[in-house]
């Protein structure tokens, strides 16, 4: 087996001593341009990389964050990944991801192995029923942690989503087009963010005088948005709008109507949440409420680094607002057309 190269390896190689590698690596000390480049070049030969485990023990710093996020497979957490991880790698963070599949057990023991294992920052979409030990456990290790999504405690940072003004403003963009029977489709389970969306759905639904609600149960992908929509269209054929939980149950409830024969925008309007990427590109285009994921992958970031460099800041709470982006799935209802 080959030897690992080391400190003392890439210094016997360079011909100089270890406390100069040690200098040239983390760019301190003052050391020629000629012993620099034999340095590093030495190093670059000998495939050299550093033990960050064993320089965050020298000096305090772990350059380790963790992102325990639910439904990995999700195309909107797959994006906010995206962003948090470009902004934090080029910040000089790795970043490791689990993900929870919505289980606080197995949240738990994620949680457990991150501090077993040592990360200097957190990234977290708790579980639902997370307990309070899980609260506990990152406070006594003084792990810098920003909640995502959910905001279930209000001793950590927290980066959101105005979820009730952005299903209140798709429900009466849906309301003006000349709508009154509006169901709302999407999501199993009353989660803090699922709850808020549907709060805003029936606040505009009363306010406007419209048909009684329905609220759709459905898991946020598509083959489930689309066996969903048959079954909500076979038992409600009144309605004429759909207000999602998400773009993934949008694009398969979009889907449904091309199967029974009727077309997205004209015959049953269909508006998602979160403008995945998906959404521009389906046929035909998603109309959303637009939360720009990757733009809010690198807002959650930003606020863990600033929790990192500045551990004693007042805690924060950051929602973004979602925008309409009108495309091609909204229209009329059938009578008005």
């Amino acid at each position: 087996m080959t030897e690992k190269p080391t400190l003392s390896t890439v210094a016997k190689a360079a011909g100089v001593s270890i406390p100069t590698v040690s200098q040239v690596l983390r760019g301190t000390g003052r050391i020629s341009k000629h012993t620099r480049d034999k340095v590093l070049q030495a190093a670059k030969v000998l495939r050299y990389v550093p033990d960050s485990r064993a320089a965050a023990m020298r000096s305090g710093e772990n350059r380790e964050v963790g992102f325990v996020i639910n439904q990995l497979k999700n195309p909107f957490n797959a994006e906010v990944i995206g962003g948090a991880v470009d902004l934090l790698e080029a910040e000089g963070y790795l970043v490791s991801i689990v993900d929870t599949r919505d289980d606080a057990g197995r949240q738990s023991r994620q949680l457990e192995a991150f501090i077993r294992h040592g990360r200097g920052g957190m990234l977290w979409v708790p579980a639902m029923d997370t307990p309070e030990d899980s609260f506990e456990l990152l406070a006594a290790h003084g792990v810098p942690t920003v909640t995502f999504l959910r905001r279930i405690s209000n001793r950590l940072d927290h980066v959101g989503i105005r979820n009730a003004e952005a299903t209140a403003v798709a429900t009466a963009y849906l309301a003006d087009l000349g709508h009154r029977h509006i169901a709302y489709l999407g999501g199993t389970e009353m989660t803090i963010v699922r709850k808020e969306r549907i709060a805003g759905y029936h606040r505009v639904r009363m306010e406007r005088g419209l048909a009684p609600g329905i609220v759709w149960d459905s898991e946020d992908n598509k083959l489930a948005g689309l066996d969903a929509m048959l079954a909500l269209r076979a038992t409600h054929p009144e309605v004429t709008a759909i207000v999602c939980n998400g773009d993934m149950v949008a694009l398969g409830a979009s889907l449904a109507l091309y199967r029974v024969g009727l077309k997205p925008g004209q015959d049953i309007s269909i508006i998602g949440f979160d403008d995945i990427q998906d959404a521009e590109v389906a046929t035909p285009p998603l109309t959303t409420m637009a939360v720009s994921p990757y733009k809010l992958g690198r807002k959650l970031a930003s606020v863990l680094l600033d929790r990192i460099l500045e551990p004693d800041m007042p805690i924060t709470v950051s929602e973004v607002s979602a925008e309409l982006i009108v495309r091609q799935t909204t229209g009329a209802p059938p009578s008005r057309t």
